[in-house]
């Protein structure tokens, strides 16, 4: 196998095309066969294996810098890198991360995880190269959707001013922009990338430029012969933002790709390589299914059907059943989510009701205006979106909801621990985040059937934001001894009576304090394990009338502990006066690394045996 031989970039640099083709095949079957063991975004890297062996092939890494978007593409580029033999580690605890990493190669030159930043950092790169009189080659890689996202423009059109020298290839893989190719594009792209094609257009612009004549509209009369003889390409956008378009162009055909990559590294100034990929290339059911392959856990390579091990219904289907119903008794509810339509569960509820769901791309800044907007106008908007994606909305929320009291419903869902896709997708901080905005509630139900309930409760608000976050995975019941009718903004919920210690928890950790009182139990501690299912507004009638009885006080949450609900009770606790032991249990103030949810959890004390040993040490102490 060639892959055998294959260690560095360098390595690749000698073979024919030809060879260059098998290794593409090779490392296809590599990442299938890998995948299926661990899990990972398998549809999207397929997809860019070609492109990503022509890049390196051409370009002299790492000296040369490739700075990659949405950063699942980058399975082809890991392998040739160096990183084949960790390869089975992938997402694994303390193993390879699944998206570009610094600190794990120098040839990851960005750390990305969210999409749509490869062009803004790449023109920093550009910059500082510029500045530094360096002579490396930048090149932004972007493309699988992120061209949805506003940022990719704001960077389009300050690249595009600032004129310096920059590629970026566009993945697009039916994603974004166009779906035509045929052999003539491809050829004129060719020849549109050469050296004679690209002297003569630089030496016409100088000649006009020596013209006794209106320069500016003698050059606009040379570009509009241009562009018809580029007639078909659908490069006018880029054009018009200030770079040179060429394409678009199979993003499979290894050949052509050397060719064009090759005569662009010489050509000067901003400019855009548009290559037309399939997601999926090489695998059938990648192929016809990119969505389910795009992030997809272990599966059975012959079948391509998932390997399930969860007994009951994940978070995201209690969320999407649960909107099926409301939308069948409320035709004012609509629901909008950002390139999570599967995800987040909501595919299911757009096959029912295609004209009330809305997936914007990767645009989460727009959905939560939108939502506004149709707030606005007496329409009840569910924004679904992971805690680590509604970041980018951060504004939006704040100015253009809470500060209106738009009722909006935020459905948080991978909200806490995610686990394998690592420190950018972790849901650590959204309590953190939400909680100093006024008109907002927060809600974490400790099961499936609270999770329904909460849903009800916050389409009827009328008043303001509502967020509700929940985590990812297997949902949890706790079973009709927990279950409770009479939810009202702000309640919290005795779930087990105690005298000696109180451990307030937030959503899923309700179950780990359920656990602990057990065993706390039958070491004679009486504990009362509090359901806090609202951070915001606390539930001040509890908290007067009972914390100050207690000889000791825990919380508990899959959130920052800065800043999070602990930060909100150990507030309460100073400012009247309650001189009890108190400790707030959470996720540390470090980001948190890929692995198994388990795993981490029990890493920074997720768990009920450090819940334990935490309630018997202020206990002793008092």
């Amino acid at each position: 196998m060639i892959l055998e031989t294959i260690n560095n970039p360098e390595d690749i640099r000698s073979l024919s095309v030809r060879e260059l083709e098998v290794l593409a095949s090779e490392i296809r079957d590599f990442i299938i066969y890998n995948v299926s063991k661990t899990g990972g975004h398998l549809a999207s890297s397929l997809g860019a294996v070609d492109f990503t062996l022509a890049l390196h092939y051409c370009f002299n890494t790492p000296f040369d810098k490739v700075i990659w978007d949405v950063g699942h593409q980058t399975y082809a580029h890991k392998i040739i890198t160096g990183r084949k033999d960790k390869f089975y580690t992938l997402r694994q605890y303390k193993g390879l991360s699944g998206f570009p990493k610094t600190q794990e190669s120098e040839y990851d030159v960005f750390n990305v995880g969210h999409s749509s930043t490869s062009i803004s950092a790449a023109l920093g790169m550009a910059i500082a190269r510029d500045l530094k009189g360096t002579k490396e080659k930048v090149i932004a890689v972007i493309g699988d959707g992120a061209l949805s996202s506003g940022i990719a423009y704001e960077g389009l059109d300050n690249a595009g001013y600032m004129d310096t020298d920059l590629i970026v290839i566009v993945n697009d893989n039916n994603m974004s922009i166009s779906q035509s190719l045929g052999a003539i594009s491809t050829y004129l792209s060719k020849k549109m990338t050469g050296p004679v094609y690209n002297r003569l257009r630089e030496e016409i612009e100088k000649i006009i430029n020596t013209l006794p004549i209106p320069q500016k509209p003698t050059l606009k009369v040379a570009r509009k012969v241009e562009e018809s003889f580029k007639f078909f390409s659908p490069g006018l956008l880029f054009e018009e933002f200030g770079f040179k378009y060429f394409g678009p162009i199979n993003g499979h055909k290894i050949e052509d790709l050397i060719k064009i990559f090759n005569n662009v590294k010489n050509i000067k100034g901003p400019l855009v390589v548009h290559l037309l990929t399939t997601k999926g290339k090489g695998y059938k059911p990648a192929e016809d299914n990119p969505s389910l392959f795009h992030g997809i856990g272990k599966f059975d390579i012959k079948s391509g059907k998932p390997i399930k091990k969860t007994a009951n219904p994940s978070y995201s289907s209690i969320f999407a059943n649960k909107v099926l119903d409301i939308f069948s008794k409320k035709d004012n509810v609509v629901a909008i989510t950002a390139a999570m339509l599967l995800g987040t569960g909501l595919e299911k509820v757009k096959n029912s009701y295609p004209d009330r769901v809305f997936d914007v791309g990767i645009a989460e800044q727009h959905a939560v205006t939108m939502a506004g907007g149709l707030a606005m106008k007496g329409i009840k908007p569910i924004v679904a979106i992971y805690s680590t994606f509604l970041q980018r909305a951060y504004d939006q929320i704040i100015h253009d909801i809470a500060l209106q009291k738009l009722p909006v419903v935020f459905a948080i869902d991978r909200a806490g621990i995610v686990g394998d896709d690592g420190e950018t997708h972790q849901g650590d901080f959204d309590i953190s985040y939400l909680s100093p905005i006024p008109n907002m509630i927060i809600a974490a139900p400790k099961d499936a059937r609270e999770l329904e309930k909460m849903l009800d409760l916050a389409v009827e608000y009328k008043d303001g934001p509502f967020a509700i976050r929940y985590p990812r995975g297997e949902s949890i019941d706790l079973g009709d001894k927990y279950d409770d009718d009479a939810i009202s903004i702000g309640s919290w919920q005795i779930l087990e009576k105690g005298s000696d210690v109180a451990i307030l928890a937030v959503g899923n950790c309700c179950k780990i304090a359920l656990d602990a009182h057990k065993m706390l139990k039958s070491e004679n501690i009486s504990a009362e394990i509090v359901n806090a299912r609202f951070v915001k507004p606390m539930d001040f009638n509890y908290l007067n009338n009972n914390l100050k009885d207690f000889k000791a006080i825990v919380t508990i949450e899959e959130n920052a502990i800065i800043g999070g609900f602990g930060s909100s009770i150990a507030r309460f606790i100073s400012e009247n006066g309650i001189n009890i032991p108190f400790k707030s249990i959470g996720i540390p103030d470090v980001f948190i690394e890929q692995g198994d949810q388990p795993t981490l959890r029990k890493q920074i004390g997720l768990s009920a045996d450090n819940l334990v040993n935490i309630v018997k040490t202020l206990y002793q102490s008092k």
